[in-house]
């Protein structure tokens, strides 16, 4: 399947004519994706989301034919930061789409800044910092970050489900970190305790010790964990008899969770969870891309529906193709004017329409969702509610969020006002 998707991407091309007639150089596009290690499915149906794109606007942006190099990255910053200098140093890209994780996103903000004539667009790694410290001019990201993901489930488990004492458990690192925060933020402003946090790493097989020591006396357990990682997790946690109510992350409830082998997922059914999606959404706009991204590829070489990923980079492709319409291809002047349309783009995306922030940071809706049981047996979330215009700063007063610190293993501090 991996050879069908970057084969996918091989659409070199030499000169195009544009609408001038005059003879116009391939638009050379870097792509980066996880396409190794515990996220690779994930960054498997970001491609997906490229591709799907790309074939829409038949391989063209802006009257010019489309190369894109594609560059597996395995989640870590160092791996992305390589992939992206052989992409600008080495190919010669004008555009990178990417990447796909938290960490990955900040190691490229700050390689932007030594690439002025780059432009970088944000694939859907969700980091806070990436945009929200030191942000980068030439960095655009058209997804909200894991805790504009999380607005809404913290009001809802705690006045909906009536869970008012948590525990977590979270994948070790910026991404997870910032979609705990999130859920923190809202959830302990509702009067809900959070009781304990436990951090595990990338990549983890044993979840045995975890499991082991998930305390009784919470009304339910939220799950930071996503690709491998979540389906080991719930593999283990039903062999060791466990019953808690669960509250899932973004990416515990994803696609590419529940369209995975074996019945282990069948603990997610009913699972409360949000994010910038939901699968079920009866929006033309949704059930339109879903047509497009089914279309696109054979039944046996993609996901019944597109996945949070595959969304994602779709929205970051679309974006860059609009505006390289809007600006007819020309990228002269450190690509001001196409970069001036990404600031001031309104992206009417298949989940809504998204806006950039000052900090060229995505603000736009956000879904209240539970995973159902469908009529054929798959999984899929369904809306519960959805939150309009949610900004980087969570509705909250600029200085009173600043106030509350970056997300980290302890951060935020579990109380009633921020």
């Amino acid at each position: 399947m991996k050879k069908t998707l970057l084969g996918s991407l091989s659409m070199l091309a030499l000169v195009s004519t544009g609408a001038t007639g005059v003879m116009a150089e391939t638009l050379k596009i870097g792509a980066l994706a996880t396409l190794e290690g515990t996220y690779t499915q994930l960054g498997e149906d970001g491609i997906r989301g490229i591709t799907t794109a790309l074939t829409a606007a038949g391989n063209m942006a802006g009257g010019r034919d489309v190369e894109v190099i594609t560059i597996s990255t395995d989640g870590s910053p160092d791996s992305a930061l390589r992939a992206a200098r052989k992409l600008v140093e080495q190919d010669g890209v004008d555009i990178i789409l990417g990447p796909l994780s938290g960490s990955e996103g900040i190691a490229l903000r700050d390689y932007s800044k030594t690439q002025p004539g780059t432009t970088f667009i944000n694939g859907i790694s969700g980091a806070q910092e990436t945009t929200y410290v030191t942000p980068s001019e030439n960095f655009f990201r058209f997804n909200s970050d894991g805790a504009q993901w999380s607005v809404g489930l913290g009001n809802y488990v705690f006045n909906e489900k009536g869970y008012k004492k948590v525990a977590t458990i979270g994948e070790d690192y910026s991404f997870i970190y910032t979609q705990v925060f999130g859920f923190a933020v809202e959830y302990c402003s509702a009067g809900g305790e959070i009781t304990e946090r436990f951090w595990v790493p990338l990549g983890t097989k044993d979840f045995g010790s975890i499991i082991a020591a998930l305390p009784d006396d919470v009304d339910a357990i939220y799950l930071g964990l996503g690709g491998g990682d979540a389906v080991n997790f719930l593999n283990q946690y039903q062999q060791a008899g466990g019953e808690a109510n669960l509250i899932g992350g973004s990416i515990m409830v994803d696609g590419t969770v529940l369209n995975s082998e074996g019945s282990a997922k069948e603990a997610l059914i009913g699972v409360p969870s949000s994010g910038m999606m939901a699968d079920t959404s009866t929006d033309p706009r949704w059930t339109s891309f879903v047509d497009l991204y089914q279309g696109t590829f054979d039944e046996g070489d993609r996901f019944p529906s597109p996945s949070l990923f595959a969304l994602g980079y779709y929205n970051a492709s679309s974006a860059m193709l609009q505006c390289m319409d809007a600006v007819g291809g020309d990228l002269s002047d450190g690509h001001a004017a196409f970069r001036s349309c990404l600031s001031n783009l309104t992206l009417e995306a298949p989940n809504g329409d998204i806006t950039l922030d000052e900090n060229r940071q995505a603000v736009g809706s956000n879904f209240v969702v539970e995973v159902v049981e469908q009529a054929d047996g798959s999984l899929a979330t369904e809306v519960v509610s959805v939150v309009e215009g949610v900004n980087q700063t969570l509705g909250l007063d600029a200085e009173a969020f600043a106030a509350i610190g970056l997300p980290g293993r302890d951060t935020p501090v579990c109380k009633a006002t921020y």
